[in-house]
């Protein structure tokens, strides 16, 4: 029976999306919204960093950068943890791809479109509205008239948490392409038969078996998933500690409210202390800032 590897790892969807240039278009086809004119036929691989690593961030980013023939640049990534810097990074990341076209095209009116493709492995949009959304498309609309665009730039975010299969024949490969990110992982038996039926995705797990690696990839694959785990392990701690740090400090500017009323109202300064938990010290600046103000 063959073991699997998750395709959301860096060195898997690597392999699966940035070795294949058919897998990979297929990928952007399925999830972009193209016309059948505008579809993507062939591409080719761009290497290279747009950005410097961020260093808590070096082994959550997957990036496939790729060119069609019409121009077009594509920027395929898979962010495993959700960070509000991510969207800043991939904005930055868009505008210089699309900037550095001026090295090639002397005209701005030759400058070709640049695509974002996000995939998110965490809910990051967490408002009622949208708690069954998961595909979110982002352009530069008027404001009152959303039909009206400056192209040049796109953005999709597509958070794989919230996805859930709806088997609808004119969404197939997109729906199984996400399937394939999202049902396969280390403890997988039994590939799901519909993406053994489809002959990109029956591709694309052969890439995801244990025997496709030697020993040193494996290894590097466990560096990478490690390092996530505990990259998500401290940007957790950080944020319970500053979560925690912020309801003290909230619990004490109220308790200097109450302290504050108290000393307006002549109570004295052991009862205030006793009542607020607040130190003698910090009730007298209290009443030494309430004299000043007067």
């Amino acid at each position: 029976m063959a073991h699997y590897l998750d395709p959301k790892n860096d060195l898997t969807f690597k392999r699966v999306f940035g070795e294949h240039k058919h897998l990979c278009i297929s990928l952007i086809n399925s999830m972009l919204p193209l016309d059948e004119s505008q579809r993507v036929v062939s591409i080719e691989y761009q290497s290279g960093e747009l950005t410097p690593e961020i260093e808590i961030l070096r082994h959550s980013i997957v990036n496939v950068r790729c060119t069609d023939s019409t121009g077009r640049q594509f920027l395929v990534e898979m962010q495993m943890y959700w960070s509000e810097s991510f969207k800043s990074r991939v904005l930055l990341n868009a505008s210089k791809a699309y900037v550095r076209q001026l090295d090639r095209a002397e005209k701005y009116e030759l400058l070709q479109p640049v695509y974002a493709l996000n995939f998110v492995n965490e809910n990051f949009e967490k408002t009622p509205e949208m708690k069954n959304e998961y595909y979110h498309h982002y352009k530069i609309v008027n404001i009152k008239d959303t039909r009206k665009q400056i192209k040049g730039l796109e953005f999709l975010f597509i958070e794989l948490k919230k996805f859930i299969p709806q088997n609808r024949t004119e969404r197939k490969l997109h729906e199984l392409w996400l399937r394939f990110l999202t049902e396969i992982n280390e403890s997988t038996e039994k590939i799901p038969e519909e993406l053994l039926e489809n002959e990109d995705t029956r591709e694309a797990v052969k890439y995801l078996e244990v025997g496709a690696y030697t020993k040193e990839q494996l290894y590097t694959y466990d560096l990478v998933r490690d390092a996530i785990l505990t990259e998500r392990s401290v940007l957790s701690d950080a944020t319970q500690i500053g979560m925690e740090k912020g309801r003290k400090e909230g619990e004490e500017q109220g308790m200097q409210k109450v302290a504050a009323a108290c000393l307006k109202k002549g109570m004295p300064l052991e009862d205030i202390i006793e009542l607020t938990g607040l130190t003698a010290d910090k009730i007298c600046r209290l009443q030494d800032h309430g004299r000043q103000a007067k």
